[in-house]
């Protein structure tokens, strides 16, 4: 059975720290970060630390926002979400999302079962400019992806 460990970033250094140790400890297709979109722009920088590149450059995923963690997991896009603005999500999570221009961020959280209310908070801390991190993994991983993603400065860490 799986389970969703969810949490919050407030900087993207950390996210980033954070998804490259999720990686180096077997995580892979599990990880998912969404992160508002500030300028608008939604480009995937190619040569992030992901794809081999020597670092992660300003200005190119997201408009900075997210560097090299829009290339850290699969399926990497963007869209507008009412009541939030742009968004850019990387990983499984951003199929949820791309039916969630009426229902928000909330909605597709549910779908990995988040209760409706922890979704509100969570959509809530996005729009604050927080970065979400959510792991889809089974039961027996879940104690080892909370503790990375705290030993890496996440915040509202939380199991579903």
């Amino acid at each position: 059975m799986s389970k969703t460990v969810i949490s919050t970033f407030s900087s993207r250094a950390q996210a980033e720290k954070a998804v490259s140790d999720l990686r180096n400890k077997g995580f892979e297709h599990e990880i998912s970060i969404v992160a508002k979109d500030e300028s608008g722009t939604t480009a995937i920088d190619r040569n992030s630390e992901m794809y081999g590149g020597d670092s992660i450059t300003d200005g190119t995923a997201a408009g900075g926002m997210l560097g090299g963690i829009a290339g850290l997991a699969l399926g990497a896009g963007a869209m507008a979400i009412p009541g939030l603005g742009p968004v850019i999500a990387a990983g499984p999570i951003a199929g949820l999302f791309s039916g969630a221009a009426t229902g928000g961020i909330a909605g597709g959280l549910t779908d990995w079962g988040i209760p409706e209310d922890r979704g509100n908070y969570y959509e809530g801390k996005l729009k604050e400019g927080n970065i979400v991190a959510a792991i889809k993994t089974d039961d027996n991983k879940v104690s080892t992806a909370a503790s990375v993603l705290r030993s890496h400065g996440a915040q509202d860490v939380e199991t579903h």
